[in-house]
């Protein structure tokens, strides 16, 4: 037959986009390739630690050369991946599809990064030559499958060594994954389509004309209460910058901040702009692309910004500040002078605070270096 269902572009159930496109078929193709290396990705969640967990695949692509990647994650993460080009293919873990796929697919390679059973499970039935990071065993025990994973795995269990760690979460998942890379970028990647949403944002709020823009991710995760600065801080911040500089000031966040944001931007609505509180991740992605400077927690946006080449200045309470990558000073990280920081307490009682501790003036000072 003339058909190649082993090609890499060929979709199995429907012509491939050469076909589409200029009518090729596959005994005179000049696209056709094979896959070397099949690869298996599982990291389901939370949408942040899926977003930075991209810094392996430059990695990746340098050490399997015509490598097919798959990524197994949770469906609010899904959109992530949209126009990634390095991932070929990715399955919702809720889909039994995926689960079947895990079952009857050969993978050179199988990587898991996080130690969670219902992760590691997955990355266990997987049929996989090589494996890496954590599997589950049959007293459904989790393991690591090599030594480079059992430090990670000690720092998720005890608390302590999170506290003492010195090392980027990117160069402890590069090691766990055995590669080495000077490249480990996080990679979000924006359609034209995006960005053009972003500047009819612009266009409609008059942001076009400012030439200075500072955005702020007033938010965090409802996990832990001091990963985000108060709204006092805030505020104070807010009357700093439009004081002493002509900058605006964009206020970013989810459903959690759609208050908070709403009373911000009523400080002075001409220069406090609220980017809204309902837009999809990719309009999130996009929209962050219109500040030059980007103040935010540990959190989503922080992997966000970074990816999309943002100066950063990011806040640190009750998690690591060294599992940042600073990436050459693109990202600046503030944390109190307290010697409780790295608690990775939910609640916490004390006062001052890692939070109340940051004072609005010094991040003045850190949005005004950042803009030199």
């Amino acid at each position: 037959m003339i058909l190649k269902s082993d090609c890499k572009y060929f979709p199995g159930d429907r012509p491939c986009s050469f076909n589409k496109r200029e009518g090729v078929k596959c005994d005179a193709c000049p696209y056709y390739e094979t896959v070397q290396t099949r690869i298996l990705i599982i990291k389901l969640e939370a949408v942040g630690d899926v977003l930075r967990t991209t810094c392996i695949l430059h990695g990746l692509k340098e050490k399997y050369l015509k490598s097919e990647i798959t990524w197994i994650t949770c469906k609010n993460a899904l959109p992530l991946f949209e126009h990634n080009h390095l991932v070929d293919r990715v399955l919702a873990y809720e889909s039994t599809e995926t689960i079947l796929h895990t079952m009857v697919e050969d993978f050179d390679v199988v990587i898991n990064l996080d130690s969670a059973p219902g992760s590691a499970v997955l990355a266990s039935a997987a049929r996989g030559k090589e494996k890496f990071g954590y599997g589950l065993d049959a007293h459904g025990d989790v393991f690591p499958f090599t030594p480079e994973a059992v430090p990670w795995m000690e720092m998720g269990a005890f608390d302590e060594l999170k506290k003492k760690n010195t090392r980027s979460f990117q160069d402890l998942m590069l090691e766990i994954c055995r590669l080495s890379t000077s490249k480990k970028d996080i990679i979000v990647e924006l359609s034209e389509e995006e960005l053009s949403f972003a500047r009819q944002f612009a266009d409609r709020t008059g942001l076009r004309r400012q030439s200075i823009k500072i955005g702020m991710n007033t938010g965090a995760s409802g996990r832990w209460q001091f990963k985000q600065w108060t709204r006092e801080g805030f505020e104070q911040l807010i009357a700093l910058i439009l004081s002493r500089t002509d900058a605006v000031v964009l206020l970013y966040g989810g459903p959690l901040e759609k208050e908070r944001n709403e009373q911000l931007s009523r400080l002075h609505p001409a220069r406090v702009v609220n980017t809204g509180s309902d837009n999809s991740l990719r309009q999130f992605f996009a929209l962050v692309t219109l500040s030059d400077v980007f103040l935010t927690g540990d959190t989503l946006a922080l992997h966000a910004a970074t990816a999309l080449n943002k100066k950063v200045i990011a806040l640190f309470g009750p998690t690591s500040a060294a599992e940042i990558d600073s990436y050459d000073g693109q990202v600046v990280k503030v944390q109190a002078e307290l010697d409780c920081l790295v608690c990775y307490k939910p609640r916490c009682d004390f006062n001052p605070n890692c939070m109340n501790s940051i004072t609005p003036e010094y991040l003045f000072s850190l949005i005004q270096h950042q803009l030199e």
